[in-house]
């Protein structure tokens, strides 16, 4: 059987945010075709939902779809109780406890909250309602700085877009990163988006006709085996260092060097999935020198070595019977 991905649809829901899990979990297929999840939809007495857009949907299920589920996601609302006040009606509440996995997108974290489910643990939300979420949610240790939180048993997103980052990553935790990688060229967008929402909120903007350090980041991309120093890096984007610092932070909203860490990482990644190599070929050809940097670089990311997470996440023939799937 597909992993089963239950979406709860509430009124005053963001048309996108419904739409996501729908197209990213159905792009996500085993090499020899098979679907390798399944989406349905629900409300609370399969009652119907409208969207803030001006229009209603009627789900196929009601909160009963919820305990056959693998995975419950949550997309953001708009509006409502729980935006108000914070709370949620208790048969909701009950609702939500108990499930292997659960996930939202935007503000469905205030849903998550409500429930109980975020309390003393890290979590984000739309940027735009991180003071209104902490104000109503104090013990939730919210970070709207970054694109999604990967808690184990409980995910959240930030806003909009980045619910099909967090969709396809639990693909790739599921599945292996070819699969999450096929799914992302279906669906026609990055397997992952550099930086955090911190690039997002609203504040000035670089000049638009001044210089950009995109060629550069580029360039840093196609050289990741390399030594590659602040200074080497102003220089190929014909900037001063404090320049160069300033305007990379503003289009990617890390600093060079978090960046750079977080581009090896991924190279890295994708080596031990994806290839044979050994993990001192793997440290160079990512860049980390010596295969010492690449464990600690790779278990602050991830909290595994190198031939641990190789086990783990190696891409392979999936089926039908893969870990991900019910039993």
């Amino acid at each position: 059987m597909p992993h089963r991905v239950a979406v709860l649809v509430l009124d005053h829901f963001a048309p996108l945010d419904l739409g996501i899990p729908g197209q990213v979990f159905w792009s996500a297929e085993s090499p020899s075709g098979e679907k390798l999840y399944e989406v349905v939809t629900c409300s609370p007495g399969r009652r119907p939902v409208r969207c803030s857009a001006g229009y209603s949907v009627l789900p196929d299920h009601d909160l009963d779809v919820l305990g056959t589920a693998d995975t419950v996601l949550l997309p953001g609302i708009h509006g409502g109780q729980v935006m108000r006040n914070g709370t949620i009606g208790p048969g909701l509440r009950d609702a939500l406890q108990g499930h292997e996995r659960i996930m939202s997108i935007c503000t469905g974290a205030f849903v998550l909250a409500a429930a109980g489910l975020l309390d003393d643990r890290p979590a984000t939300t739309h940027w735009r309602e991180a003071a209104r979420f902490s104000a109503l949610f104090p013990r939730v240790r919210l970070d709207p700085s970054v694109l999604f939180i990967d808690d184990g048993d409980v995910l959240t997103s930030a806003g909009v877009a980045s619910g099909m980052d967090l969709c396809l990553h639990v693909i790739r935790r599921d599945f292996g990163a070819e699969v999450a990688n096929r799914a992302a060229r279906r669906c026609v967008t990055p397997p992952w988006r550099e930086g955090g929402q911190a690039q997002y909120i609203d504040r000035p903007f670089p000049d638009p006709t001044g210089a950009t350090t995109a060629p550069t980041r580029a360039w840093m991309l196609a050289h990741l085996e390399r030594p590659l120093d602040l200074e080497a890096l102003a220089q190929h984007a014909n900037m001063s260092v404090r320049t160069f610092t300033r305007r990379f932070r503003e289009e990617t909203g890390l600093s060079p060097s978090r960046w750079l860490a977080k581009q090896r990482v991924d190279h890295a990644r994708h080596l031990l999935e994806t290839t044979d190599a050994g993990v001192e070929e793997v440290a160079r050809r990512a860049g980390f020198g010596t295969t010492v940097s690449l464990r600690q670089h790779l278990h602050a990311a991830v909290g595994v070595a190198p031939l641990t997470y190789r086990s783990t996440f190696r891409a392979r023939e999936v089926t039908r019977t893969g870990p991900a799937a019910r039993g």
